[in-house]
């Protein structure tokens, strides 16, 4: 494993350690490893802390993330003496080979928890975060990486047509627009796009015999007996979509912690979401430290 670039960045001040009970990040390597032949890029935001946080990315975000969450995240929670361990898979950003998809990323992360322990050998727990599709590749394939535990966050449980919502997403667009006197004007006055009202319905009307992935999902975190904390941004339609599977009984027994953040940004990109998305991860984090 090569380090490429190591780079300080500055922790708050002594007082400040004491009022927060943060501690200064030790440092941000930029690193390279193997999985299966190809070179993967990741950067590692080393800390203090017994646990570490390994990210999945969702879709094929590199390691920073959409908006650059995961990069600010993962500087908050190493002031906090957690390790983060970030990794562009295969195919994905700065790394080497064909992109797997998440389903096929069973190496990747492997291979990154991995590379992870050998950079910070007096780890003794990780805990594997991903959003989106990034949740649920680490659902399916966190046993055989030998994680500890997992924060899913808005994880894609629903596979759809591309470009079309799940209708737990839909029924809760048309609640919303209902539930208000200027949806109820623009349904009166004929303001309405009536062929994607019915089209919208009848997909609400459907029969749902749940998806096919969140089944294969649940069963996967059952069989790894995997601790697991979910966060769920209230007005984001993955997560609507999500939070109607968790419902199932496939699923029941398996969420140890849950929280719901007020946002529609599936990302946390709205003012005030990075500082509630902050709090909620280290409430995680601690839950599943004990």
């Amino acid at each position: 494993m090569a380090a490429l670039r190591a780079r300080q960045f500055a922790g708050p001040g002594r007082s400040a350690r004491r009022r927060s009970r943060q501690v200064e990040p030790l440092v941000r390597r930029l690193l390279s490893f193997s999985c299966e032949g190809a070179a993967l890029a990741a950067s590692l935001d080393a800390a203090e802390g017994a646990v570490g946080v390994l990210m999945a990315t969702g879709g094929s975000q590199t390691r920073i993330g959409s908006h650059r969450m995961y990069e600010r995240l993962v500087k908050a929670l190493s002031q906090h003496g957690f390790s983060c361990f970030r990794y562009d898979r295969r195919g994905v950003g700065d790394s080497a080979g064909e992109d797997p998809g998440f389903k096929g990323s069973a190496a990747d992360i492997a291979a990154s928890a991995t590379a992870f322990r050998k950079e910070v050998p007096a780890l003794e727990r990780i805990v594997g975060f991903g959003l989106c599709d990034g949740a649920t590749a680490l659902a399916l394939h966190s046993k055989a990486a030998g994680l500890d535990g997992l924060i899913l966050v808005n994880p894609w449980l629903v596979e759809t047509e591309a470009g079309e919502p799940a209708p737990a997403a839909v029924r809760a667009h048309y609640a919303k627009r209902l539930a208000s006197a200027e949806g109820w004007k623009k349904l009166i006055s004929g303001a309405v796009d009536w062929r994607k009202l019915l089209k919208g319905l009848g997909r609400i009307s459907s029969k749902q015999m749940g998806s096919p992935l969140a089944r294969e999902t649940a069963a996967a975190l059952r069989d790894g007996g995997m601790r697991t904390w979910l966060l769920l941004a209230e007005g984001d339609a993955t997560a609507i979509a999500a939070a109607q599977e968790l419902k199932a009984d496939a699923f029941r027994g398996l969420i140890e912690g849950r929280e719901t953040i007020p946002t529609d940004s599936h990302t946390f990109a709205r003012p005030g979401d990075e500082a509630i998305l902050l709090a909620a991860t280290l409430r995680a984090l601690r839950a599943l430290s004990d």
